[in-house]
């Protein structure tokens, strides 16, 4: 790092270059400018781009490992002094002012005053105060920040009738008002966004990543997998004695177990948490995921980096983006705009009808949901959607061969070759996919029924991934068939900590929220299907009463 690295640039000087179109982001108090590294970065260029003109320090820090983070102060084009005031990035919609040499930063007496409120040693947070009295009421209103205004305009893109008839039926069901009670029910509950408060949390999270390291709990227990693997390669055997046996319907559900469990590796893998070594742990889960199971690991990280950096929003979170099926807010009602898939959501006729018995359908789709992954691995690789140079790019290649060797062995070798008729193939697929189901059920019960509000640039990663994330309560001795996906939460707050060590880092995250203030939300299994089934039964009232609203309208029935 040469000089450039160490000059101070203000607020305004790097929301110009954020202007010119410059992607800049904020690691440790350096600025860093990383334009170049997009095209590269293994976790796909979104992941980034949700970061613009933020702190991103502990986002960099959950995912990444401390050699990933040493290379990127290869990127510093300067620093910045005192409490950073968090932009809403481009992406979700902030603009920003061209910088005029000379120009005074507005931003520096409001700096000043943060850093005033600060206990000593506060870290860069994002010092936006807003609390419940203000957040609607000043220059940045709800409903004039451009995120909500863009939102809106989307929706009337996407709208067959005019803009204005969109807009007055937005208006007319209330949906704004609506988000509005759901971000006041959220500021009530969790702890303020002033600067102080927020710090705290911050300061508070970093002393608890450090006792976690203490502890020993980012080390991998390989005695652990050793008996995973045990588990993985007792149910392979068995599909295949059945198989073999002429008994295909338990081979086909043996097979499923299987699929099922060494998911949950190649999830651990995927975060590094298992030998800790990019490369290692990369050709490692795209055996398990591309050889064994069919489905693209690259796929998985690029979607899934940003579900841990936008949890739950509606707009950029590709994990709660399911219609026409399932819609975990009544803001999917405005056909948003994807910035994931970089395409309008449309809330079309399919929608309107299917949402509004999303409660029912759940369990149903979520039998289907392993299609649904097959065609979403092939389109990332097809498409070229992961890095095509750098330390990532023979990982395209690599997954290619391994979806070729998995078709190979279970559409050629087993399903055409193996089977008698064209009923028991038939019968064979549906039940080796039906029976990852519970795979699927893991991954949406831990977010469907949380909340989906955005609370704004304020709001602390530790906090919102608390708030947008939900445990799962079951006894140890079940913990293989959760593969930890039960600690979600924990799981979101420290993503590299292997899943064998997640149930004793629930201990130090609980003495965590004590001391903060910050919720931590768990329910049992029983329970948390409860919970998700009376959200999406909820939202579907609305959908219904909102599709009567929206006819009313359409035929000129204002009084409606």
């Amino acid at each position: 790092m040469g000089r450039a690295a160490d000059r101070i640039l203000s607020r305004r000087q790097v929301e110009g270059l954020i202007a010119e179109g410059k992607t800049i982001i904020i690691l440790d108090n350096d600025v860093l400018r990383v334009d170049a590294w997009l095209k590269f970065h293994p976790g796909g260029d979104k992941a980034i781009l949700h970061m613009v003109g933020r702190d991103a320090t502990d986002e960099i820090n959950a995912l990444h490992s401390a050699e990933a983070r040493n290379r990127m102060k290869n990127f510093a084009i300067g620093k910045i002094q005192g409490t950073w005031t968090n932009f809403l990035p481009p992406l979700h919609g902030g603009e920003f002012r061209p910088y005029i040499e000379g120009e005074e930063d507005e931003a520096d007496e409001f700096q000043e005053t943060s850093e005033e409120l600060c206990e000593p040693e506060c870290p860069s947070t994002p010092a936006r105060s807003e609390s419940p009295a203000s957040i609607f009421d000043d220059d940045r209103s709800f409903l004039r920040d451009p995120s909500v205004l863009r939102r809106r305009q989307g929706s009337a893109v996407a709208s067959s009738s005019s803009s204005i008839t969109e807009l007055s039926i937005i208006d007319e069901f209330g949906l704004d008002e609506l988000t509005r009670k759901n971000i006041e029910a959220d500021l009530a509950k969790y702890p303020a966004l002033d600067p102080k408060t927020q710090g705290k949390i911050v300061r508070e999270y970093r002393k608890l990543d450090q006792r976690i390291r203490a502890a020993g709990l980012y080390n991998c227990n390989y005695f652990r997998y050793m008996k995973e693997f045990a588990r993985y390669l007792t149910f392979l055997s068995i599909s295949i004695v059945c198989l073999h046996s002429g008994w295909f319907k338990l081979s086909a559900f043996f097979l499923g177990l299987f699929w099922h469990q060494i998911t949950f590796a190649a999830h651990d893998a995927g975060h590094m948490g298992i030998t800790h070594n990019f490369h290692l742990d990369t050709c490692f889960g795209i055996f398990i995921a591309d050889f064994c199971g069919g489905l693209s690991l690259g796929w998985w990280k690029r979607s899934h980096n940003v579900h841990h950096i936008v949890t739950n929003d509606p707009e950029h979170d590709p994990d709660i983006e399911h219609l026409p099926f399932f819609a975990v807010s009544h803001r999917f009602f405005t056909s948003l705009f994807s910035t994931y898939y970089d395409r309008v959501m449309h809330y079309d006729a399919a929608a309107r009808f299917l949402i509004r018995f999303q409660n029912y359908l759940y369990y149903p789709v979520l039998c289907l949901g392993r299609f649904n992954l097959y065609r979403l691995s092939w389109e990332y690789l097809i498409l070229g959607l992961g890095p095509r140079k750098g330390v990532a790019a023979y990982q395209r290649w690599l997954e290619i061969a391994g979806m070729v060797v998995f078709w190979y062995w279970f559409g050629y070798g087993l399903i055409y070759n193996s089977l008698p008729t064209n009923w028991d193939r038939f019968v064979y697929i549906m039940i080796s996919h039906i029976v990852t189901m519970p795979l699927h059920v893991q991954i949406t019960l831990s977010h469907f029924a949380m909340s989906t509000a955005d609370l704004g640039v304020g709001e602390s990663f530790a906090q919102k991934m608390l708030r947008t994330t939900m445990d799962v309560d079951c006894p140890r001795w079940l913990d293989f068939f959760h593969g930890g996906l039960q600690f979600q939460a924990i799981h979101h707050l420290f993503p590299r900590i292997p899943r064998h060590n997640l149930r004793d880092t629930q201990k130090l995250v609980l003495d965590f929220c004590k001391e903060t203030g910050v919720p931590y939300t768990i329910y049992g299994f029983y329970d948390g299907n409860k919970e998700i089934i009376g959200h999406l039964g909820e939202i579907g009232k609305q959908a219904a009463i909102f599709a009567d609203c929206q006819a009313a309208i359409l035929k000129g029935e204002t009084g409606h």
